[in-house]
């Protein structure tokens, strides 16, 4: 093993019995069981809010969280012999979630609903002034992907000769546009008051990859993004990614709903809330910004493919929206 991890893990009350790569970093087999350690870049308020709310929601009957471990000296960050910071994570070696797999999702869904029910029950301090903890809201997001759409737009518009890709964008722009510009003005018509709808902690980050299936229950990880804001964001990305492998069955859909609602209720807000996330074309603002951002004078096949495929899957997406409201 490198010297200078060696270092780093001379800080911490631990014997290690083995390590081996991952994770971007080591995962050690230890006496204090598995654990992960890794540089880390961040600084220590944020890390300070990621282990004051993973210690509350531990006690609060979600235990398996990549909680973070100190080293003998009480401190979060331990120190290679280069100087490099190193943060010791507890860590679970068991395998991600399947999506294509129905009942693997299903209780994944539901183990998002445990997290957010907890997550409200956690109180807002005042020292959570931070940027990284105050995101931008959903609906300034769209607002300025909007922007993007109309800049690559109007590019495309006022070239003589267009690729295929460009007659592709062009061709279905409107459609995709409509729903974009349907969803910022729905989103942005709920509005977000402290008083009506407080904002929650988030994950900030799920998907399938943040998941894991074992046998003493369904582990959730890396929280570097955990933030205040819309929970149902959390939701929308492991489900999107999850319908985007189906094909957009509806009937999937319907029982990942039913999933969450089960645990935590989806009041009228948050149904509302979902229904703009699922309805924005985030996968088509994607492509589009790939295409001003990238050398324009070529396209990768794929590219043009996935548009096509956005197109297809349009009726099912739609009926599947249905089943929000």
């Amino acid at each position: 093993m490198n010297e200078k991890y060696l270092e780093a893990l001379a800080h911490y009350d631990m014997t290690a019995e083995s390590v081996r790569k991952g994770r971007s970093g080591l995962i050690c087999e230890t006496s204090l069981g598995t654990t992960l350690l890794k540089e880390y870049r961040g600084t220590l308020k944020r890390l300070e809010f990621e282990t004051q709310v993973l210690g509350q929601a531990a006690g609060m009957g979600l235990p398996l969280v990549d909680d973070y471990i100190r080293t003998s000296e009480g401190e979060l960050i331990s120190l290679g012999e280069d100087g490099t910071r190193y943060v010791l994570k507890r860590w679970f070696s068991d395998r991600e979630c399947n999506i294509r797999d129905r009942w693997e999702v299903k209780q994944a869904v539901s183990q998002i609903a445990r997290m957010h029910q907890i997550f409200r029950q956690i109180g807002r301090k005042e020292e959570w002034n931070l940027g990284s903890i105050l995101v931008e809201p959903v609906e300034k997001e769209m607002e300025r992907h909007n922007r993007e759409l109309k800049r690559a737009r109007a590019y495309i518009r006022n070239k003589r000769k267009k690729t295929d890709f460009e007659l592709c964008v062009i061709g279905s722009y409107d459609v995709f546009y409509g729903q974009a510009k349907s969803a910022w003005e729905g989103l942005k018509s709920l509005g977000q008051t402290e008083e009506s709808s407080p904002l929650f902690l988030c994950h900030g980050n799920l998907d399938h990859h943040h998941i894991l299936m074992g046998d003493e229950g369904i582990a959730l990880i890396e929280f570097h993004r955990m933030h205040l804001g819309e929970q149902m964001t959390d939701l929308y990305h492991f489900m999107r990614k999850v319908m985007e492998k189906h094909e957009w069955n509806v009937g999937l859909g319907q029982e990942m709903l039913d999933a969450y609602d089960r645990v935590l209720p989806l009041g009228r807000r948050e149904r509302a809330v979902l229904y703009y996330l699922f309805l924005y074309p985030e996968k088509y603002w994607k492509q589009i910004n790939f295409y001003f951002n990238a050398n324009k004078a070529w396209i990768p096949a794929r590219n043009m493919e996935k548009l096509r495929t956005l197109e297809q899957q349009l009726e099912e997406r739609e009926k599947f929206l249905t089943k929000i409201q």
